[in-house]
């Protein structure tokens, strides 16, 4: 992955421009813990903020345009007329992420100031480490110090998750967002998605968290994870409830056999996944790490037996990681599915073992290459 610091797009953004920018801004990538598909069914995760970040240096025009330039596109550029009816244009990828961003805070009554704005990025994409979020939350911060506009961070996320569900078209929760604007160092942040209040949840200091992606490239804008918040709403509405939060474990084993059996593994794998997040959350803080890696082994197999989310390589690597770490590392898919990124928890000293054992068995039994990322728990956005 690419270095970057906020001096580096600095630089970057003069070679391009011809003259400095005034200030450079990031925001967060994120790994999620635990906690998949509860998000948008108003439950809990466990996420925390990592430090790979959207970088974007910016200074002033005196007109009503934004120029934006990003360096992971091979410095593609793009335009955006800040009073214009923003379009979405299928033939363009990030661009509409700016577009929807600019849309939402206009939606929201904010002035905005045209500028010049170079993106660059090391939050891997297609990861499921939300480098879609990490650039919404970061163009946000952006576009704010261009107006001299203030926005409250809880605020700011549900922005860039509006940019997401009603321009670009993915129905994604509000985690990805929430984390990378309110992160904390060193710390993993309990977030409960129906009242959006969060509480931080301290990482021991001799663990550190591993995220290996798979060489299985995914994307979120995709059939598959729309029709997965489908097939919730479905099993929410046959007990009368807007959303998966309102249903209890035991009303849904109690309709086995009446709700189709589909909708009832869907919503079987959100409601146990509520249970385990929080049991995990306290494992976190108590320093617990037999219970952590329990609900993590729990985890997977939910979202690869009910949720049918994993693939045979993802369940490989998991697989490989658990094994290496003889008990002492939890380890489990993270991100929406169908490929990405395995999380691994576990004491410093057990974690090059991990990496050893993914680098010696896992090409060979899947064909894919994977890419280790150690991570830490890292400061949000706002």
């Amino acid at each position: 992955m690419t270095t970057l610091s906020n001096a580096r797009v600095s630089e970057m953004f003069a070679a391009f421009f011809g003259y400095q920018p005034v200030t450079t801004l990031k925001a967060p990538g994120r790994v999620n813990l635990i906690g998949e598909h509860t998000d948008y069914n108003g439950g809990f995760v466990l996420p925390a903020a990592i430090n790979y970040n959207t970088y974007i240096a910016i200074a002033p025009r005196d007109d009503r345009q934004l120029k934006l330039v990003a360096y992971n596109f091979d410095n593609q550029s793009c335009t955006v007329d800040l009073d214009a009816v923003q379009a979405h244009n299928a033939e363009e990828s990030w661009p509409n992420y700016v577009r929807g961003v600019v849309q939402e805070l206009r939606k929201n009554g904010f002035r905005l100031a045209g500028g010049d704005l170079y993106i660059a990025g090391n939050v891997p994409a297609g990861a499921g480490l939300s480098s879609s979020a990490s650039l919404e939350i970061a163009l946000i911060r952006a576009l704010l110090a261009l107006s001299g506009e203030v926005i409250d961070p809880t605020k700011a996320a549900l922005v860039g998750q509006a940019a997401e569900n009603n321009f670009v078209g993915c129905n994604c929760g509000i985690m990805d967002q929430l984390i990378s604007a309110r992160g904390q160092e060193n710390a993993a942040l309990l977030i409960d998605c129906q009242d959006l209040s969060v509480r931080p949840v301290s990482m021991p200091a001799d663990w550190e968290i591993l995220i290996v992606h798979s060489g299985v490239k995914r994307g979120l804008v995709d059939s598959e994870y729309n029709q997965r918040r489908q097939q919730c709403e479905a099993a929410a509405a046959f007990f009368g409830q807007t959303s998966l939060r309102a249903v209890e474990l035991d009303q849904l084993l109690a309709a086995e056999g009446k709700l189709d059996d589909l909708s009832f593994r869907r919503a079987r794998h959100v409601l146990t996944e509520n249970a385990r997040t929080l049991a995990a959350a306290a494992a976190l803080a108590a320093g617990d790490l037999s219970a952590l890696i329990e609900v993590m082994l729990a985890s997977h197999a939910s979202m690869r037996d009910d949720f049918n989310i994993t693939t045979p390589a993802i369940d490989t690597l998991v697989d490989i990681l658990v094994e290496a770490g003889a008990g002492q590392a939890g380890a489990r898919m993270t991100g929406g599915g169908f490929g990405g990124c395995v999380v691994a928890v576990a004491p410093a000293a057990v974690i090059p073992r991990l990496m050893a054992a993914v680098e010696t068995n896992y090409q060979a039994q899947t064909g894919c290459i994977p890419t280790l990322i150690r991570a830490k728990a890292s400061a949000g956005a706002f």
